[in-house]
């Protein structure tokens, strides 16, 4: 097998060569999603092979963990790296769509020695989230979420799949105790740009983290949650028939999958559009889920869960990414203003502090 990198400085045409089982004879690369994947360091990679063989891949992204150390330790804190490369080996198949071609993903466990190198997906389009989602694009993403959500729905809390992080496990007790900690940091930023009501919101929601969790892990049913589903983490081909490939899969966890179709339409879409359709997409996500074998689920259940999700995960990534990760890239800086903004608007629309538990 071939080894791990421990810097891109080491991916080399003999080490691509092994991963592709082929003579790769040179290379050009060139860094890309800077500012989108804070936790990791992906890099396009152009290929020149020594043979005109067909079949042979153009070019590959290359994954490698962050380079800046604070992030890899943060990343290695919550199991981030190791479930990205165990979801591609062991679910990838069940999962059965929306997913990219992997060529080769291996980790040295519990560190923050990883690698993915996975098809290039440079045909298809990529949305700038600050831009957002159009409306079709949004209808696309929340029908290959549902059918995602369909393969493992009610089947994820079992003895074999307990590698995966739960709402209610470690990784989320870390992040509840760690919140308070680091809002002061958040908010001397990010404080300013939050809507009316927002800052007494997201105070008490950093303490609160935990008993929002457990909340609705209680109320919603529970299957494999992607837990970072945005609009940066898809590619879209034909929105129409709804060609969607969704990446980084590093912060997958078991439980209800309400909250990924909450973080989308949450902080993917321009508030006004989302307030305009989200009672239509998640319409469109609850057909999809019953058209894929998803019995007992009301719709009323799942707006009301819906409704409550937005109290979660848009309001802990914004709050954890700004109040720890390095974000010396303006890139970044933009996107958590961004994400603070419209994640703490839906939280409002949706019953804002009146909704966290006492």
């Amino acid at each position: 097998m071939p080894n791990i990198p421990l810097t891109f400085n080491e991916v080399t045409p003999q080490w691509l060569g092994e991963v592709l089982d082929t003579d790769v004879v040179n290379f050009e690369s060139h860094k890309i999603g800077e500012g989108v994947g804070i936790m990791g360091d992906i890099y396009r990679v152009e290929l020149d092979y020594a043979s005109n063989e067909s079949g042979l891949p153009p070019s590959v992204v290359v994954k490698l963990p962050s380079s800046f150390e604070e992030n890899r330790q943060q990343g290695v804190a919550l199991g981030m790296f190791e479930a990205e490369v165990k979801f591609y080996d062991e679910l990838g198949e069940a999962t059965g769509t929306g997913l990219p071609d992997i060529h080769f993903a291996a980790i040295n466990s519990g560190t923050a020695e990883f690698v993915i190198v996975m098809e290039d997906l440079c045909d298809l389009t990529m949305v700038d989230q600050a831009s957002g989602m159009s409306e079709r694009q949004a209808l696309a993403a929340v029908r290959v979420l549902a059918k995602i959500h369909a393969a493992w729905w009610e089947k994820v809390q079992v003895e074999e799949l307990e590698w995966i992080p739960s709402m209610v496990g470690p990784r989320i007790e870390y992040v509840d105790q760690v919140l308070p900690e680091i809002y002061p940091a958040y908010a001397a930023t990010f404080e300013p740009s939050l809507p009316e009501g927002g800052a007494e919101l997201l105070q008490l929601f950093s303490k609160s983290y935990l008993k929002l969790n457990t909340a609705l892990a209680e109320r919603a049913p529970w299957t494999l949650a992607h837990q970072d589903y945005r609009v940066e983490n898809m590619l879209f081909g034909n929105p129409e028939n709804d060609e969607v490939t969704v990446i980084d899969w590093q912060g997958i966890g078991r439980g209800p999958g309400v909250y990924d179709l909450a973080y989308l339409l949450g902080g993917s879409m321009e508030t006004e559009l989302r307030r305009e359709n989200e009672r239509d997409l998640v319409v469109a996500y609850h057909t999809e889920l019953c058209s894929n074998g998803v019995e007992g689920y009301s719709l009323d259940s799942l707006w009301a869960d819906y409704g409550f999700a937005h109290l979660i995960g848009g309001l802990a990534t914004s709050v954890f990414a700004g109040g720890t990760l390095d974000l010396n890239n303006e890139r970044g800086k933009e996107l958590i203003t961004m994400m603070s903004e419209r994640h703490v608007t839906a939280a409002l629309d949706h019953g804002g502090t009146g909704q966290i538990p006492n």
